[in-house]
């Protein structure tokens, strides 16, 4: 119990949240979701915020349901709903801002910034980011590089706890090429 009190506080200082704590104060997120290392759901407003089912965010996202930029000027800050949609991933370094809405099975690429609804099953990136291709489009392309590229087991993974001699191959396999691991 003292240790529970303990982290909440260490949390609040510190300016982070558990999941759980976000959900206590309004957000809504579905099954299955999967952040990564230091991702931040904007806590000022994250009732404004919906996650759907099997979303995964990459390292360092952040979702941010108010923008502050006019404050200043104005005497208020804007604030918008944020959904994102099922099945969809959002990759490292993203920043998803209010008044969107990211369909389901999308991806949104590493470093975009998400200004403007992104539609369903689609690919985006970039800043702003833009739809690049459909998502069936993207499979299609990945499936044909993995026939030329090298696919690798759970065994290459710090899970399966790789080698060093796993770990020198594939330094070696991929010195000018993208691989795929499991």
């Amino acid at each position: 119990m003292l240790k529970r009190i303990l982290k909440k506080i260490i949390y609040r200082i510190r300016g982070e949240y558990t999941i759980a704590q976000l959900r206590e104060m309004g957000l809504r997120v579905g099954k299955n979701f999967d952040p990564q290392l230091g991702y931040e759901l904007d806590p000022s407003h994250c009732w404004l915020i919906e996650i759907g089912d099997n979303v995964t965010f990459g390292p360092h996202v952040q979702v941010l349901a108010h923008d502050a930029s006019m404050h200043n000027v104005l005497g208020y800050t804007k604030i918008g709903r944020v959904r994102i949609g099922n099945n969809v991933f959002i990759g490292a370094g993203s920043i998803v801002l209010p008044n969107v809405q990211i369909g389901d099975n999308s991806i949104v690429g590493a470093g975009s910034v998400v200004t403007k609804d992104i539609p369903p099953n689609v690919v985006c990136g970039g800043n702003p980011a833009k739809v690049i291709s459909t998502l069936d489009d993207f499979i299609k392309k990945n499936r044909e590089q993995m026939k030329e590229s090298p696919l690798y087991s759970e065994d290459y993974t710090l899970r399966g706890n790789i080698s060093e001699q796993k770990k020198n191959k594939q330094r070696e396999e991929l010195k000018n090429k993208i691989g795929y691991i499991v």
